[in-house]
């Protein structure tokens, strides 16, 4: 099962309205939590600064089910988003988000103009190589663009690579995927020629917005 797979099958599960939440579990001893059944409602907290922050053009990197993209939407902002899995895209599009299936790494519209792009959810653990990310990331932005990403709490263990998942039907599979905890973003920017204009945390999630030096 590779990762649009499993996206598919816990996105599924969750908007059938049955138990979805999976667990990665990294050699290292780390863990991430996702939660579908989240994805899948109209708003989580702190999505509010999140989303007010994404004044021009944004595109919506693992939209899921397209919360996000949507909200940017009925707010009369022009927002894109892309996923792997076909079954978020087609639930993002009911929503009414404009939604590609699109794995982040392949060719995206408006490369190199975005005003802003959107890491929620910890996607920044996308691919299990935060740095390659972030360099993309900067590629598709426009030179004084903004990315607005969501991080682990400070005092969170790092780690990335291939991980185990374990879903509720007990089924293993593999993720390449990250965790990146807020006190690591510095010298991760740096690395990626990005600079940090400034962090905030609201309803126990942790956010960060950078720039293209």
């Amino acid at each position: 099962m590779n990762a649009a797979d499993v996206f598919d099958a816990a996105i599924a599960r969750a908007a059938a309205g049955r138990p979805a939440a999976f667990t990665a579990r990294h050699p290292g001893g780390g863990t991430h939590r996702f939660d579908p059944g989240a994805w899948c409602r109209d708003a989580i907290a702190g999505d509010a600064a999140l989303l007010d922050r994404c004044t021009g053009t944004t595109l919506d990197i693992g939209c899921g089910p397209g919360r996000l993209t949507s909200a940017l939407t009925g707010a009369g902002r022009p927002a894109l988003g892309i996923d792997i899995s076909a079954t978020a895209v087609r639930l993002a599009r009911r929503r009414g988000a404009v939604a590609l299936r699109r794995d982040v790494y392949d060719p995206v519209p408006g490369t190199g103009r975005w005003r802003h792009l959107l890491l929620a959810d910890g996607n920044i653990g996308i691919g299990g190589d935060p740095h390659r990310l972030l360099r993309r990331c900067r590629g598709l932005l426009a030179t004084d663009g903004r990315l607005h990403t969501e991080l682990a709490p400070p005092g969170t263990p790092a780690w990335s690579g291939a991980a185990t998942v374990r879903n509720p039907a007990g089924t293993g599979s593999a993720l390449k995927w990250a965790c990146v905890p807020v006190d690591d973003l510095p010298a991760l920017a740096a690395a990626t020629a990005l600079r940090i204009l400034g962090t905030w945390t609201e309803a126990g999630r942790w956010f960060a917005t950078l720039t293209p030096h």
